[in-house]
């Protein structure tokens, strides 16, 4: 055993395991140390595992002239040249690096694209056999409804904990969504999917007259600027269309009005509420079934839709089913995916992202269903699709 306690100008050294009385000290009391015997100490023997080295004692009893009642003792195992650390850290969970980040977001995006892309041809396809826009909505709400009810008993996904406030709120929301969804099913029914999605590029301007004109918001001179090109885009886009209908016009309009008041309302009734978006999106289709489906049976009715069905069995097949289960799974997937896509990224980086969709769906239409374009039509595509970016960018 090495020990040193040291103190100028005495020295106290010892080796050996056997510790032997050299210099006799008169004990003496202290406030912080206990009392010690008077008695002749004996020798006595430590044995120990590894030696310890006290490295300091300081202002110990009467060695020292006391400046302050504390006493620093510091002790290390002789092979170690440094005290024992016994404070230490636990160490913190890593977080996710920006690139899986990035990559995750990416993944959504794509995602979003390509169920939309696929939702938006077996849309059409149904619709092109099938014209019932009414029904043909209801049954894309109700398979998403269905999936997230299977998925919430399973506890697949866990379910929302909601309360009455919750459904008041979401009600108006609901009855917006419904409006836009049908309004854009009708406008699909009626003219090519590329030409409803041109003119539902502008629902930046719907939004910023809106809330300029009924909630007296104010935006600055690039926002209203941007509006520019979206409107002459549009215009130009719908008066060079070869297969232009009122109807199928009419309804992108109104479905770009309705998703604009959609989120008016989604900002004014979910502040505090802590439902993610996946289950914000599932509660707002299964609110919206039940309000659109009356409303289907008093538009179109079940003789109408039994009638319709043997017509497309007989001149499609089979597989027209599969047409409108896909048609139904694949528009509360890209919904899903979309809302999730929401949660991870900030409005603008979403914009830009909607915008990008428009893109791909416009583009994969025109090549799947042969879509003729001219080149005027074309190029009102190209300024309304513009426009609504250089939105997102000002708006910011």
């Amino acid at each position: 055993m090495i020990c040193a306690v040291k103190q100028s100008p005495r020295a106290i050294i010892c080796s050996d395991v056997v510790i032997r009385p050299k210099i006799s000290v008169p004990s003496q009391r202290s406030s912080f140390l206990p009392p010690l015997p008077l008695q002749k100490p004996r020798n006595s023997a430590v044995s120990v595992h590894k030696p310890v080295h006290v490295s300091s004692l300081e202002k110990f009893g009467s060695l020292g002239v006391r400046k302050a009642n504390l006493i620093k003792c510091e002790a290390y195992e002789a092979e170690r040249s440094q005290p024992i650390d016994s404070s230490f850290e636990l160490p913190q969970t890593p977080t996710p690096s920006e690139a899986a980040k990035k990559l995750k977001i990416g993944s959504y995006f794509a995602l979003w694209w390509a169920l939309n892309v696929v939702f938006n041809i077996y849309n059409k396809k149904v619709l092109n056999a099938y014209p019932f826009p009414w029904l043909t909505s209801t049954l894309s709400l109700a398979a998403g409804s269905l999936i997230m009810l299977i998925s919430w008993m399973t506890r697949i996904a866990e379910a929302p904990k909601t309360d009455l406030e919750f459904w008041k709120s979401l009600f108006p929301v609901a009855i917006a969504h419904t409006i836009g969804h049908v309004a854009a099913t009708v406008s699909m029914s009626k003219v090519a999917v590329s030409f409803t999605h041109i003119i539902k590029s502008g629902e930046p301007a719907f939004s910023v007259l809106v809330s300029r004109f009924l909630l007296g918001e104010t935006f600055p001179l690039p926002v209203y600027l941007s509006l520019l090109p979206i409107i002459g885009g549009c215009a130009l886009a719908a008066v060079t269309e070869l297969n232009f209908n009122m109807t199928g016009f009419m309804g992108a309009m109104i479905s770009n009005l309705a998703f604009v008041f959609r989120n008016i309302f989604s900002k004014r009734g979910m502040k505090g509420k802590s439902v993610s978006g996946m289950n914000y999106y599932a509660c707002l289709s299964i609110l919206s079934l039940l309000i659109l489906t009356p409303f289907a049976f008093a538009v179109e009715g079940p003789q109408l839709w039994a009638a319709g069905w043997k017509t497309a069995i007989s001149q499609i097949g089979p597989h027209f089913v599969w047409w409108v289960a896909a048609q139904s799974i694949f528009y509360h997937l890209y919904n899903q995916v979309s809302y999730m896509s929401l949660d991870e990224i900030s409005p603008l980086t979403f914009s830009v992202g909607n915008t990008m969709k428009r893109i791909s769906v416009i583009v994969s239409s025109i090549i799947i269903f042969r879509t003729p374009v001219q080149p005027v039509n074309a190029l009102g595509a190209a300024i309304a699709i513009l426009g609504t970016f250089i939105y997102s960018q000002a708006k910011q």
